[in-house]
């Protein structure tokens, strides 16, 4: 499984290739560490965000390679949303990314 450094590379190559998001969003992957996401900017620093994802690393992992679905995801708790309304406007932009990333 990927590393969070390598899983910060990979989201911060795809950010750099146009698929960035319009606005900040903060990977928290419980207690493995964070990528924060600020346009094209990627880092591990622990910044405020417009949108908070709580997720385990593994589970980011399976977002992106297609095994597990968004929506199944949040409805069984695997994953947290801080802003619902702000994730499902913003879920095309994410999933691109995340698919690039994984």
């Amino acid at each position: 499984m990927a590393s969070l450094e390598e899983l910060t590379d990979r989201i911060r190559q795809a950010a750099a290739s146009g698929e960035g998001l319009s606005l900040k969003v903060k990977l928290d992957l419980k207690g493995e560490g964070v990528i924060h996401l600020d346009g094209p900017v990627v880092t591990n620093d622990d910044r405020p965000a417009d949108l908070v994802v709580s997720v385990s690393r593994a589970d980011l992992v399976r977002l992106g390679k297609g095994e597990l679905d968004p929506m199944r995801a949040v409805m069984t708790g695997r994953m947290k949303l801080s802003d619902m309304s702000l994730a499902f406007s913003l879920q095309r932009q994410i999933q691109a990314l995340f698919e690039r990333a994984a």
